[in-house]
């Protein structure tokens, strides 16, 4: 089962690597999920540094796909939202990727594709609920006996 993911999860990076549509489809995604949301937080959603959010965001400002404005509740940060354009833009991106997706699976019944993702959100669950318990239950390696 994991060598099976890490091929999985190896294909997926290696087609996003230098994707820009996959790439744009993400952030899309993050901020039509979290919008209006902060480059902070789509850098933490994403697993990128902030820096490259700030890039491809400046793409999509130029673009007309997103807009930008201050956070009224720090006025040091600044908060981004989908435009009209944008929205298109992310349903374009989602038939395309959906498009592709369905190819992967085409020779497969209905109930072999419902049964994959039950058990690919199932694998979701249980991995978020593990990080979480591990979260509340492991302390800072200075607080811990071995370093006293």
């Amino acid at each position: 089962m994991v060598s099976a993911l890490f091929e999985v999860v190896g294909g997926l990076k290696r087609a996003q690597r230098g994707n820009l549509r996959a790439n744009r489809l993400a952030l899309l995604h993050v901020i039509a999920a979290l919008g209006p949301v902060r480059p902070s937080a789509i850098a933490v959603e994403l697993q990128v540094n902030q820096s490259s959010v700030t890039r491809q965001v400046q793409a999509l400002v130029q673009e007309g796909a997103v807009r930008v404005k201050g956070d009224p509740q720090d006025l040091r940060a600044c908060l981004i939202r989908l435009t009209p354009s944008g929205r298109e833009q992310l349903e374009k991106l989602n038939r395309i990727g959906l498009s592709r997706f369905a190819s992967f699976v085409a020779d497969w019944d209905a109930e072999e594709v419902r049964a994959f993702t039950r058990l690919l959100r199932k694998f979701e669950e249980s991995k978020a609920a593990v990080a979480e318990r591990e979260k509340r239950s492991t302390k800072p390696y200075w607080r811990k006996e071995s370093h006293r």
